[in-house]
């Protein structure tokens, strides 16, 4: 479906006008051609093709293509969230050739026309960033919050033989006990923990829950999202919760056969408690697994180098990058 820019969007820079950029929403059949354009993205590490179907049937959701001489250049999603209030600003790409050119800024001012004339109560947009932000960065946005990340690799066949070794040995095992196992949330206990009470006020990063890139403010319309979705809810103590995590269920990502990426986002400050959820979450979701997994954790930044010592020294996974943090950040939308 093409979209008549002159009634959604400011008037283009003159280059990329004269360039003749179309938008459209996207569609099922735009799908190869999206993969096309975006090989590279994330290293061979891309969520879209395992999410970009169930994108296109999200309600609250629109997916945005740029195109130029009729060839796909860029995408951006916009999720509407927080009662209607937040614009979700997340996938971001642009063919490689048109990097540099202002190509995603114009998008994304398309794109905040178009949500702001569907949904005129919008007031904020917001993303997850995981570069260096500089001065400049911080005087368009605001810093929400911000975790640090941490990202290993394994066979997921090497990961099960550690993970029995690690379950028989009682001196290792023991580090991780406590007085609570952790506890797997049904999505009664959900509603019940995250909405009814105030216990995980203390427990989330500015009382932000994210998940897997998404950040959502403690509502129920966010929850009601959020538990459409494949997820593991854990926590250490129902009655009295110092640390929560959510796991997403193993993706297949493109870098290669029998490739997977598994999230994990990890709220609280306790590393043993930490590290207890990280160790029933890899049992759970690599026990039927076969082949590779990048697996992705987001966590206190003051507990990034002991989980990071934890998963090479004793759960023998490797460390593929160096500390990195991802940053949520808000802006007003005019």
């Amino acid at each position: 479906m093409k979209i008549d820019t002159s009634l959604t969007m400011p008037q283009l820079p003159e280059a990329l006008a004269q360039a003749g950029l179309q938008f459209a929403v996207a569609t099922e059949e735009d799908f190869d051609e999206i993969m096309s354009m975006s090989q590279d993205i994330y290293g061979g590490l891309d969520y879209l093709p395992t999410r970009y179907s169930s994108w296109l049937q999200d309600t609250n959701r629109t997916v945005i293509l740029a195109r130029k001489q009729g060839k796909v250049i860029a995408l951006e999603s916009v999720c509407v969230i927080d009662d209607g209030e937040t614009m979700l600003v997340e996938g971001l790409r642009v063919a490689p050739q048109e990097r540099g050119k202002g190509v995603a800024g114009v998008l994304l001012r398309f794109c905040s026309e178009l949500v702001k004339s569907k949904y005129p109560e919008v007031k904020v947009s917001r993303l997850t960033r995981d570069d260096q932000m500089g001065p400049k960065d911080f005087q368009k946005y605001r810093l929400i919050t911000k975790q640090g990340i941490l990202l290993v690799r394994f066979r997921a066949e090497d990961l099960k033989l550690r993970l029995s070794e690690f379950s028989l040995s009682r001196d290792i095992y023991s580090s991780l006990s406590s007085n609570h196992s952790p506890v797997r949330l049904d999505d009664s206990s959900i509603t019940q923990l995250y909405l009814t009470t105030d216990l995980m006020q203390g427990v989330l990063p500015n009382s932000t829950i994210i998940q897997d890139w998404q950040p959502f403010k403690l509502l129920a319309s966010n929850i009601a999202i959020l538990l459409k979705k494949d997820i593991d809810w854990m926590v250490d103590d129902v009655s009295s919760p110092s640390v929560a995590s959510l796991c997403t269920f193993p993706f297949r990502v493109p870098i290669g056969d029998n490739w997977y990426y598994l999230n994990i986002d990890i709220f609280g400050k306790d590393l043993n408690l930490a590290q207890q959820q990280f160790f029933c979450h890899l049992q759970r979701h690599t026990a039927t697994l076969k082949g590779h997994v990048m697996c992705q954790i987001f966590l206190d930044p003051p507990l990034w180098k002991p989980m990071a010592e934890f998963c090479h020294n004793v759960l023998n996974v490797e460390l593929v990058k160096e500390y990195t943090e991802q940053c949520v950040v808000e802006s007003d939308v005019v």
